[in-house]
């Protein structure tokens, strides 16, 4: 039995951060009926072709949920969305600011006539204060979180390859619904959730806050080095690839310079007798660790650092992430179907193996429209006329 059997989830819900936390759910178990636009659906089937016709971004946030088309504003939309949630043990959604509310679909509105239910809402900037109403995009939280004034290098900043803004909402959304219902499992009650993005892209951001504190100079932007630990970052080997490589302590530094680098002498050297100190002299101690690995090839290279027993790693290309050595041995992909067949898909991190994880269809746009609506007790005809009407 997974953990979340017997759960339901009502989401009204679009882009990355709540359709992320509530796949999450699913996974576990929990039964997840996403609400979608008539004829539209989330906009996030939108947003490229790129899955053999799909979206790459809906592919991998949507698996294993039903999909409802539902006109919430349609008179009639109302009444089914009411019916939805009596059988609800959670609602989330992530609408523009004030749509759930206007909707009737706030706690304060749900939580005498449902006290059981959680809800968690998902925004940019929290339910209140002077940017409440503002819209929010995973690059703008970046922005506005100072992701971006550490990210990048010495001329130019540079965003996440991948929306980490959306994610650490979701995941903030997602570990917080499983407390909500631990915590409802020991008092019988629901509770009020509330997820802001630049929230929870600040708590990530609390290394470089605190470094940067009172003043102090900020952790500058190294490319993809790290800004206050050397050497660690890629370095280039003579075959042209490169390797990614990090000295933590002074042992390390020692071994690396003896083993790795055959250049004993640096550890006597003043320049580089610290972590700070490497720090400092960052540009001058890359040229010497260039030079030594321009007569290795990267396979060379790892080897030595192997040897030696300092942490290294390939710089992967996302073909070479596909093929991965490590994911494959340990069997962590497997196959999903889809409107367009059968696709790939990672088991998820630390799923217990005393139950296998919910690994169902990504749905199609109302999928599962007709089938939930028998289950609430609609009658065919009644169906036919919601669908006459656009309602759903």
């Amino acid at each position: 039995m997974r953990p979340l059997e017997g759960i339901t989830v009502v989401t009204l819900e679009h882009a990355i951060a709540a359709p992320f936390c509530t796949r999450q759910l699913a996974d576990l178990g929990a039964r997840v009926i996403k609400v979608e636009r008539p004829g539209v659906g989330d906009f996030a089937r939108g947003y490229d072709q790129r899955v053999r016709g799909l979206a790459s971004h809906f592919v991998w946030t949507n698996r294993s949920k039903e999909s409802l088309t539902l006109d919430v504003k349609h008179a009639r939309g109302g009444d089914v969305l009411r019916k939805l949630l009596d059988q609800a043990d959670v609602l989330v959604q992530n609408l523009a600011p004030g749509a759930a509310a206007r909707l009737g679909l706030s706690y304060e509105a749900l939580k005498d006539s449902h006290p059981q239910l959680i809800v968690c809402d998902i925004s940019g900037y929290g339910e209140d204060g002077p940017y409440r109403d503002k819209k929010a995009y995973d690059l703008l939280i970046q922005s506005e979180s100072g992701f971006l004034s550490i990210t990048g290098t010495e001329d130019e900043p540079s965003k996440a390859g991948c929306s980490i803004a959306d994610i650490s909402a979701g995941m903030y959304a997602y570990s917080n619904i499983l407390s909500a219902l631990l915590q409802r499992a020991r008092t019988g009650k629901g509770c009020h959730i509330e997820i802001s993005m630049l929230e929870s892209m600040v708590e990530w951001m609390g290394f470089p806050l605190y470094y940067a504190y009172e003043g102090a100079e900020p952790p500058p932007r190294t490319g993809a080095a790290h800004a206050t630990i050397y050497p660690y970052g890629p370095f280039p080997t003579g075959d042209g690839r490169s390797v990614m490589l990090g000295i933590q302590n002074e042992r390390e530094w020692k071994v690396f310079c003896e083993h790795v680098l055959q250049q004993a002498e640096l550890t006597e050297e003043p320049r580089f007798a610290s972590n700070s100190a490497r720090v400092a002299a960052r540009h001058e101690l890359r040229g010497i660790i260039v030079q030594a690995f321009s007569e290795l090839t990267a396979e060379q290279a790892l080897e030595r650092l192997d040897e030696a027993q300092i942490a290294n790693a390939n710089v992967n290309r996302i073909p070479d992430v596909w093929e991965h050595a490590q994911l494959k041995s340990r069997q962590r992909w497997v196959e999903i179907d889809s409107p367009e067949g059968s696709l790939p898909a990672l088991l998820p991190p630390g799923a217990p193996k005393a139950f296998d994880a919910r690994m169902d269809a990504v749905p199609a746009l109302g999928q599962h429209t007709d089938a939930l609506l028998r289950e609430l007790g609609y009658a065919d005809s009644d169906i036919e006329t919601l669908h006459s009407e656009g309602a759903v």
